[in-house]
């Protein structure tokens, strides 16, 4: 065999093979609305779905519902208040509490003086400003 009959059966196996697949790709046609409809609703209800704006792997479900019942749950927290180891809401810092308990030493009318004297002063923080304000 010269080099140019291998050249040319080269040239029609390629040739072959581009119509095949070409062939084979128009065999199965495009999914109509309907089915791609019908296949979204499916991973829908099997929560195979991501969620918008998430991207990833989808959700995981979470896991079963709560091990307590309603009616265990608040028993056990009556019993808490009662033997006084129920967390208190809000701060629960012990400075916290104990700052709340003292009784002021000033009036209301002496914190408001103090206040507008600090602003003719030019003392104030601006709101937001202060030490404990967020970081941006």
């Amino acid at each position: 065999m010269s080099s140019k009959s291998v050249l040319v059966a080269a040239v029609a196996l390629v040739a072959t093979t581009f119509c095949w697949q070409s062939a084979m790709a128009q065999a199965s046609a495009p999914l109509t609305r309907a089915e791609v409809k019908a296949e979204t609703r499916a991973a829908e209800k099997a929560g195979k779905l991501t969620p918008a704006g998430q991207g990833g792997a989808p959700a995981a479900a979470p896991a079963s519902g709560p091990t307590k019942t309603r009616a265990q749950r608040k028993a056990e927290t009556i019993e808490a208040r009662k033997a006084g180891t129920l967390a208190p809401a809000g701060p629960t810092l012990k400075a916290d509490v104990a700052d709340r308990l003292k009784p002021t030493a000033k009036t209301r009318a002496e914190r408001k003086a103090e206040t507008r004297e600090a602003a003719k002063k030019g003392e104030l923080v601006p709101a937001g400003e202060g030490s404990l304000a967020p970081k941006k």
